[in-house]
């Protein structure tokens, strides 16, 4: 198996990694260079592998209840709105363009002149 596929299953078993990365503290490439280096070496490890005391959620996981709470419902109406409207819009202008067709209009001969 090849190294960054070994990190990628390594990563996945210990997703406090996760926490690290998403607070700045490191990065992924920092993190792929220690384990290139050391492996799964517990003492190189010892200073990221720390348990806290809140659960680290996967990068999968999806907190649904947050995410409602966070929706501006106002503006996603105003949003819907706008969007009824520019197609409304849209519907009377093709609906205008096939009952009056262009070719009802007939130029004036450029031999006639106008009746005064």
């Amino acid at each position: 198996m090849e190294t960054k596929e070994k990190f990628k299953d390594f990563v996945k078993s210990n997703p406090i990694l996760l926490k690290h990365v998403k607070d700045g503290k490191m990065t992924w490439q920092q993190f792929y260079e220690i384990y290139d280096l050391y492996g799964e070496d517990k003492e190189a490890w010892k200073d990221y592998l720390v348990k806290d005391s809140a659960p680290v959620k996967a990068a999968t996981t999806f907190d649904l209840a947050s995410f409602i709470k966070g929706l501006d419902l106002d503006g996603i109406q105003n949003g819907v709105t706008s969007l009824q409207r520019v197609l409304s819009l849209l519907q009377d202008m093709s609906s205008n363009k096939q009952t009056n067709p262009t070719s009802t209009y007939k130029p004036r001969p450029i031999y006639k002149h106008f009746d005064d």
